[in-house]
This record gives structure tokens, C-alpha cells and sequence, in this order.
């Protein structure tokens, strides 16, 4: 009866408080409608313009934006606006991408690449004893880089065929050399060929960032080797470790991606001649049934481009698991990258490290006092893209039917360049936050000495055991006074008082005099100093002579958003 009578009254409190909030538009309206106050308009078209003043201040009451506003079109802009700028911009070409990378991926390098494996195809021709002659390929040479990208485009648009538009457009520089540009080969052969080409340009230009990276990790690695700092597993405190064997963590990461790109660098094979299904049919025609010629023209051109190693058989393309490779790869470095700068981003809440802030930079338009990660957020934010590239080739990979199918030439066009694009950016955010990264080693060991009275008891407790005290009358008091310190730092918001009660307990008497050393952070970090030395010298220092001629090249972009 109790339980009915309270489900009553609050179900009648429930009726009540509806009909309050129900009624509280009526009464207002009826308000405004018969109120004799001059403020207020009864006519509701106009009660926009008034105001009701109540205990001294004022509500302005607006149902419709001012005439200055009601014309703007919010959804658009006018045809004759801005002509400049009315077409999309891809903010990884626009915002971020490097003139290096962006170069290799231009039409300028795709586009004379082109031209330049026509003329190896032609050279090679000759060389095996077909009817070309020295003017003609004189007259390809002079004309590798006179390209009309109008015209090709134009021949394009006939022909609904990008090679033969290009084709055409070369034939008309190069006239004499026109019945022989393209000569038994298929659009696969400029293709295909070309963007193995520029993958292995880009391939080398990530690997000169990566190591160029590495080498700026070791200094900072080398500087803070023995620096104690608290360790985190699941983002709690643990055993300590040194911001500078924190630093070779992300080291070992970027090291075994730099062995990926070096591996990949040395076995990526050109497609090279290969026909129309990859039987080299045409060839063989063209020279007359003679296998040893093919095969010779097949690595005449390979060598001329600048490879030693030839994919051994193919169907019209080379195999696009050459693409997911690839890509996993660069997904690979942007794991690297997310999870440095992951931890950055984390340490910088701590106020432990920050990255590059410069002088003028601004964390925040509403917060002026803010000094945010962003290049780390940035870096996170690319890795977070590349690393979704992979499944679009594998996919793309597994689709592709027999000898060939088109439906990989549009995606590719997009993720290949953009992941590297992307991979680019990051290599270079990650130099300029190593390179100026900062480390507050009082806020550093702040923190250490917060938490490490609770790990030090340990050694405390065996100490005063081989002091001649009870092992289980030691540990229960220790416990004890953890338990109560532990109260005082998350009830009360004070400091960690653990050592200063086991300074007072006359149970702990024979540590009392040497406390201070048995809590020397340095300690506690194993051989963590140790590891960081013996791995800069082991691991990163071969690495570093091998490459000694990447380290002196210049990079062209910095970081300037």
C-alpha cells in the first residue's frame, strides 16, 4: 500500500509539473498580447524589434535575422564569384604534399617517362636489327621533354585513349620516328612500366626521410638515455624506464620499416616487354619467331631504365600485389608515426614533452594560453589515411580476372600517389618534431617521485629483513601505511606521504637513515640506459654509415602549418 500511496504522489507531481510546462507558452503569448507596456508590441510581426526588462536586465527577443542578412544565399555563391577558386582543391596536393614527392608523381615525370621507354623500346628495336634508323631516334631524344599537354589532351578526347593521345602528340614533335613510337608494345608497356618507376623513386625518397629520421631520434635518444621516467602498461603506472629507451621504441619501429622500403627497393622488378597478355606474341612476330631476341629486348629495356630485376612472367599487367605490398609498407610507417606520435600527444598532457611551438603560433582562437600537439595530430591524422589504402589493393588485386581488367586503373591513379603523398608529409613531421622536441625533466621526475614510494617498498622490505626484521610483520605494516598514503593522494588531493610514515614507524628503523638512496630513481630502470646505448650502437649506427650519403641531402619542404 506504502509503494501505491509514493507511486501516487509522484505520478501526481508528474500531471502538475506537465501542466506547468504546457501551459507556460499560453500564459506568455496572453502576456505579450494584453500587456500595457509600451515596450511590448501586439502585433506579433514586429516582436522581434522589443525587449522585456526584468530585475534590471534586458532579454532581446529576435524570430528573424536582420534585413542586412536575409538576401544571402547560405547554400552557394554567384557564378561570377571568385573564378579563381570555384573548382576542389585536394588539400593533401594543396596543404600538404612536398615539391619532392609531388614531383615524382606530376605529369611532367609520368608523361616524359613515357616518352622515354618508347625510345629505349625503339633503341633496343634497332640494336636486335629492326629498320629504325639513328634519325630516327635522334629525333625521339630531342623531343623527350617538348610535351603539348593540350594537344594530347585533345587527341585524347578523339580517340578516347590516353596512350594513343600521347602517341600522337609525340609523333607530331618527332615526325620522323612516328611509324615506330609504340612499336609492338601495348598501353600497359608506358603504363604499367612507368608506375613501377615512380614507386621506386618514391621508395628511395622514403627511405632517405626515413633514415634522415632516425638519425635526429638518435640524438634525442642519446641525451635523455638516462632520464628517468615512469613507465605506463594500459596507461597506469608502472615499472620505470628512461625517456631516452622510451625513444627507442619508436626507433625500432621506423628501423624495421626502413628494412621494408630497402627490401622492396632491391627486389622490385619492371614489368618490362611483355605484350598484349603477356605472351610477348607481337615481339616474337616482329622478330621473326627468334625467342633469344625477345628475351633480349625484354632485358635491354629493363637495363636502359635502370633495373636489374625483371618480374618473371605476367598477364597484361604487372600483379597488382606488388600495389598492396606497397601500400602496406607505407601503412607500416604510419602505424610507426601514430604510435610516436600517440605517446607525444599523451606526454604533452602530462606536461612531460612537448613538440615545436613557435614563437608566433597560436594553440587556440578562443583559448589563448593553449599550446596543442597539432603537427602530432596532424601526423596522426595522415597515418590514419594511409592506413586505410591497403584493403583498396588488395581488393583491386584480388579482382582482377585473368590476364587483365580495367577496373584497377582508376583506383590506382588515386591511392598509389596520395599514400606516398601522404607517407612524404608524415616523414617530414616527424623530423621537425624530433628535431625540436622538449623535455621538462622536473616535471619529468615530479611524476616519478609520486609514484615511486609504492615501488620502492619492495626494496625497503628486504632491507629491513636482512636487517634482522619479520618478513610478514614488515610487509602487513607496509601495506598498511600504502593503503593510508594511497587515501591521503586520491581523497585528499595531497602528495604521496608513504616515505614520511615510514620514516616515523620504528618497525622501519634500520632504513631510516638511508631512505632517500633507496628511493634514487635511477634504481629502478634496470638496464634501461644500458639498451638505449647498446641499441643506437648495434642497431641504428650501421644503419646510419651504411646510408651516410642520404644523411648530407637537404630536404626541400619544412613543415609551415
Amino acid at each position: 500500500q506504502a509503494c501505491k500511496s509514493t507511486a501516487m504522489v509522484y505520478r501526481s507531481i508528474q500531471l502538475h509539473l506537465l501542466l506547468i510546462y504546457c501551459c507556460i507558452p499560453i500564459v506568455t503569448s496572453f502576456h505579450y498580447k494584453h500587456s500595457s507596456s509600451s515596450t511590448l508590441s501586439s502585433d506579433p510581426l514586429t516582436l522581434s524589434n522589443t525587449s522585456i526588462s526584468k530585475s534590471n536586465a534586458t532579454i532581446n527577443i529576435s524570430n528573424k535575422m536582420s534585413d542586412i542578412f536575409s538576401d544571402i544565399d547560405v547554400s552557394g555563391f554567384p557564378d561570377d564569384a571568385l573564378p579563381d577558386h570555384q573548382k576542389y582543391e585536394h588539400p593533401l596536393v594543396q596543404r600538404y604534399a612536398t615539391k619532392e614527392m609531388s614531383s615524382i608523381f606530376s605529369p611532367a615525370m609520368k608523361f616524359t617517362t613515357w616518352r622515354k621507354l618508347w625510345l629505349a623500346l625503339a633503341t633496343a628495336e634497332q640494336e636486335l636489327g629492326l629498320d629504325i634508323s639513328n634519325e630516327q631516334l635522334q629525333q625521339m631524344k630531342d623531343q623527350l621533354y617538348n610535351i603539348d599537354f593540350e594537344k594530347a589532351n585533345e587527341y585524347e578526347s578523339k580517340f578516347r585513349h590516353d596512350v594513343m593521345g600521347h602517341v600522337h602528340a609525340f609523333g607530331d614533335v618527332a615526325p620522323l620516328a612516328m611509324p615506330i613510337i609504340h612499336l609492338g608494345a601495348t598501353s600497359c608497356y608506358v603504363g604499367d612500366n612507368t608506375d613501377i618507376i615512380q614507386l621506386k623513386e618514391a621508395l628511395k625518397l622514403v627511405q632517405r626521410k626515413l633514415v634522415q629520421t632516425l638519425e635526429i631520434l638518435k640524438t634525442f635518444a642519446e641525451k635523455y638515455a638516462d632520464l628517468p621516467t615512469l613507465g605506463f602498461t594500459h596507461y597506469q603506472p608502472a615499472q620505470l624506464t628512461t625517456v631516452g629507451k622510451r625513444c627507442t621504441l619508436w626507433m625500432q619501429d621506423l628501423l624495421l620499416d626502413y628494412e621494408r622500403v630497402t627490401y622492396e627497393l632491391e627486389h622490385l622488378p619492371m614489368r618490362g616487354v611483355k605484350g598484349t597478355t603477356g605472351t610477348q606474341a607481337t615481339f616474337l612476330e616482329l622478330f621473326n619467331g627468334d625467342h633469344d631476341k625477345v628475351k633480349q629486348l625484354n632485358s635491354k629495356v629493363c637495363k636502359a631504365m635502370g633495373f636489374d630485376k625483371v618480374i618473371a612472367v605476367s598477364g597484361q599487367t604487372y600483379t597488382r600485389k606488388i600495389d598492396y605490398h606497397i601500400l602496406s609498407l607505407l601503412s607500416g610507417i604510419a602505424q610507426s608515426a601514430y604510435k610516436m606520435c600517440g605517446d607525444i600527444r599523451l606526454l604533452a598532457n602530462l606536461k612531460e614533452v612537448e613538440e615545436p611551438f613557435a614563437k608566433n603560433q597560436i594553440g587556440s582562437s578562443a583559448m589563448a594560453y593553449k599550446r596543442n600537439p597539432m603537427r602530432s595530430e596532424r601526423c596522426c591524422s595522415l597515418s590514419r589515411y594511409i592506413m586505410s589504402l591497403p584493403p583498396s589493393a588488395a581488393n583491386t588485386h584480388a579482382n582482377q580476372w585473368f590476364e587483365r581488367t580495367l577496373d584497377d586503373s582508376a583506383i590506382r591513379r588515386i591511392i598509389l600517389p596520395e599514400g606516398f603523398l601522404a607517407v612524404d608529409v608524415v616523414l617530414n613531421l616527424l623530423m621537425n618534431i624530433a628535431d625540436g622536441m622538449v623535455v621538462w625533466p622536473n616535471v619529468v621526475q615530479k611524476h616519478v617521485m609520486e609514484e615511486l614510494p609504492f615501488m620502492a617498498t619492495e626494496v625497503i622490505l628486504m632491507e629491513c629483513v636482512k636487517a634482522g626484521g619479520d618478513r610478514q610483520e614488515l610487509h602487513e605494516a607496509i601495506r598498511v601505511h600504502s593503503m593510508d598514503a594511497g587515501k591521503v593522494v586520491k581523497g585528499e588531493g595531497k602528495a604521496n606521504d608513504l616515505l614520511e610514515r615510514i620514516a616515523k614507524d620504528p618497525l622501519f628503523e634500520a632504513v631510516h637513515s638511508k631512505l632517500d638512496t633507496l628511493v634514487d630513481p635511477k634504481l629502478f630502470i634496470g638496464r634501461a640506459e644500458e639498451q638505449t646505448k647498446e641499441f643506437l650502437a648495434e642497431e641504428i649506427d650501421p644503419v646510419l654509415q651504411k646510408e651516410e650519403g642520404l644523411l648530407g641531402k637537404e630536404v626541400v619542404d619544412g613543415v609551415n602549418v
